[in-house]
């Protein structure tokens, strides 16, 4: 393997910063009304920015740092990730119903956004030094799914099945691109989609949700109000939007706009194009990270970097279709654009790694 470093890829550099930028902008366009409670229409900006700082230097510090450190470190970082997951169960604060959050004063940690990275970075190095046994269904297939199961199950304790889902999708993802057989997975698929099915009809929050996606004004108040003040949202906006600041559903009808719903108030502020500019700017993140990938001087380094593209782009996938209705309503963020500290000063450090594999690439 060729320890030769060279310039990080600066194609990921520019959208991860540019999405950051506008991610800044938006929160305070889109959290102000809801900030003036707190007194202050910054409130939230400040605190995005103190994370946006923490993050890009958390960022700049990991893009530094040798790549295949961290398989050395792999083990406890999933063991980490274990212990924060069911300390979280114990002293968690509970936010709207569930229990993932470790209070620190004003601020917070989210033990599920650590475990998606930790999880990633041991199944990489899992698979990397297993390879040959992933056809091999007891040996390689069964091994490999237990990894990120465990945080799953402690994640759904909480419940927090957006976090899951996505912690879930990311490792199915690495796990086939390590060569597991098609079979294997359409059984484990047939499997997968019986469990979802058992987990949404084992919380009748979650039913209300399924029949609101179907036909949110059947309780256009209750189950179905999200989506609708969303729709609300993006339909007006039109080509152009309103105009930055414009908003109209951020004032008190869209709950939380800074937060999961955020592509909803630049739908309506900034238009189509602007919408289309956010998703064509992560697609090109998610160009450059997948040349990485390919690109990538080892195995570990490929799937590492498979993992944290994967983890981006099922968050954008899931919130964007969420937010347009073409999804159940389900807590997750946009990555770089919507509020909440742990969420991006781990996306922030995640996308480190993916620098780092990108000044060894071939």
């Amino acid at each position: 393997m060729s320890k030769v470093r060279s310039a990080p890829d600066f194609v990921i550099i520019f959208s991860t910063l540019f999405l950051l930028g506008l991610g800044i902008v938006m929160v305070y366009s889109a959290s102000a009304v809801v900030a003036l409670k707190h007194g202050d229409a910054y409130f939230f900006t400040k605190r995005q920015l103190i994370f946006a700082i923490l993050g890009i230097a958390s960022m700049y510090t990991v893009m530094n740092i040798d790549y295949w450190v961290w398989k050395r470190w792999a083990k406890a970082a999933f063991y980490t990730s274990i212990g924060l997951l069911i300390l979280v169960l114990v002293i968690g604060v509970e936010v709207n119903g569930s229990k993932s959050w470790l209070g620190l004063g004003a601020f917070g940690i989210q033990p599920g956004e650590f475990a998606k990275i930790g999880v990633a970075i041991y199944l990489a190095k899992w698979l990397a030094d297993h390879q040959k046994q992933i056809v091999l269904f007891q040996k390689g297939l069964l091994p490999a799914l237990a990894i990120p199961v465990v945080c799953f199950a402690l994640i759904m304790l909480q419940p927090d099945l957006g976090t899951g889902t996505v912690l879930m999708g990311t490792a199915i993802l690495m796990i086939f691109v390590a060569g597991a057989r098609i079979s294997h997975y359409i059984a484990f698929g047939i499997l997968g989609i019986a469990s979802f099915v058992g987990l949404v009809l084992s919380a009748p929050y979650r039913i209300k949700r399924i029949t609101a996606f179907i036909d949110p004004w059947q309780d256009p108040l209750n189950s179905g109000y999200q989506i609708i003040q969303s729709l609300y949202a993006i339909g007006p906006g039109g080509l152009l939007g309103l105009g930055l600041g414009q908003s109209r559903q951020k004032h008190l009808y869209l709950p939380e706009p800074y937060n999961d719903f955020i592509f909803s108030i630049i739908a309506e502020e900034l238009g189509f194009i602007g919408g289309t500019l956010v998703l064509l700017l992560f697609l090109l993140l998610l160009w450059r990270g997948m040349r990485v990938a390919i690109t990538a001087p080892d195995l570990f380094g490929s799937l590492l970097a498979v993992g944290i593209i994967g983890m981006i782009a099922i968050q954008v996938v899931i919130n964007v279709g969420v937010v347009t209705g073409m999804f159940p309503v389900t807590g997750i963020t946009l990555p770089f654009l919507s509020y909440g500290g742990s969420s991006l000063t781990l996306m922030l450090t995640a996308v480190g790694i993916l620098l780092n594999i990108s000044r060894f690439a071939r």
